[in-house]
């Protein structure tokens, strides 16, 4: 089973149903933590009754610095929303570790951004060294992988599309609110990552609801392919994509026929103009829940709710 740990400003802590105990251990990042297993083993094995998790203040469990890497369009859901009909190739791009935040901190929309969105995401975190040329098979992932957290890739899409820059887009402080928990997985837990169910709701509505096994690009393959460039080590986080039914969708297709012909200004001033009359983007005061969880409660996350404010504070309008 996996073992689920909470960080507070106060240290690591091994969750039990609705206590924690503290794990007696000197890592102050995550990667040392995940090299101390010893140490959160002797945690969730302890007889201590604990503290109640109710009054403890989550942190992210992955800490900065740390490489943030995520995949492009890595559901078929999504996929589809993004209006491909084919196959989708493989992509990655960096997120600044910058942008982490923790489970409870408030999104903070930047005053230039109109349309805020969410992306619920599977987080891996890794446990060992993955250098350059590695290839990953499925029964490897135990060796590389030590645990998932919820992620959420919150993005600014005028900035994404009109400048085709998803490094700043997802990059803002607060745009990779992580956690509350890091799952530290054993090696049998791997076999129920399609079980996962990943959901997010905004003011209590549903908006996102897949399992990992809609996946595109799954992990120990998005391994493998990153690893043909880019090394990661123990604590660096790989997010893998989101399923569909982020306030982001592609136009009808022939909307976007006619919209290829047009320049990219005049283009991008008439597809913006439809969006605006989108409620979907995320403004100040609405709260984003996220769960991310197997149906057995073998594997949970945990729940992550964020509210959404404006820099300039709640009561600033959009502009």
């Amino acid at each position: 089973m996996s073992t689920h740990v909470l960080r507070t400003a106060d240290g690591w802590w091994v969750v039990r149903g609705d206590r924690a105990v503290p794990v007696e251990t000197g890592a102050g990042t995550t990667a040392e933590l995940v090299a101390d297993r010893a140490a959160v083993r002797a945690a969730a094995d302890s007889g201590e009754p604990g503290t109640p998790v109710a009054g403890l203040v989550a942190l992210s469990p992955v800490t900065t610095p740390c490489r943030v890497v995520a995949q492009m369009v890595n559901y078929r859901s999504h996929a589809r929303d993004s209006g491909f009909t084919g196959d989708v190739p493989p992509a990655f791009f960096r997120k600044a570790s910058g942008s982490v935040s923790g489970p409870g901190e408030a999104v903070v929309r930047p005053a230039h951004v109109q349309f805020l969105d969410y992306e619920v995401e599977l987080g891996l975190v890794m446990g060992a060294s993955l250098p350059v040329g590695t290839v990953v098979r499925g029964e490897d992932l135990p060796s590389y992988v030590a645990g998932l957290v919820l992620t959420n890739d919150v993005s600014a899409r005028e900035v994404q599309l009109t400048k085709t820059q998803f490094y700043e887009s997802k990059s803002y402080p607060t745009f990779t609110p992580t956690g509350p928990y890091l799952a530290l997985l054993e090696p049998e837990d791997f076999a129920h990552l399609l079980n996962l169910r990943l959901r997010l709701s905004v003011n209590g509505e549903l908006r996102q609801d897949r399992t990992v096994a809609d996946m595109i690009v799954r992990p120990a393959r998005a391994l493998t392919l990153l690893a043909r460039f880019q090394t990661l080590d123990p604590g660096d986080l790989l997010l893998t994509g989101t399923p569909g039914g982020t306030a982001l969708k592609a136009p009808p297709k022939p909307v976007e026929k006619i919209g290829a012909l047009l320049p990219p200004a005049l283009k991008w001033k008439a597809f913006f103009k439809s969006q605006a009359k989108n409620p979907r983007y995320l403004r100040a005061g609405d709260v984003i829940t996220a769960t991310i969880a197997t149906p057995d409660g073998r594997i949970d996350l945990g729940e992550q709710r964020t509210p959404v404010t404006d820099a300039h504070g709640p009561e600033a309008s959009r502009t």
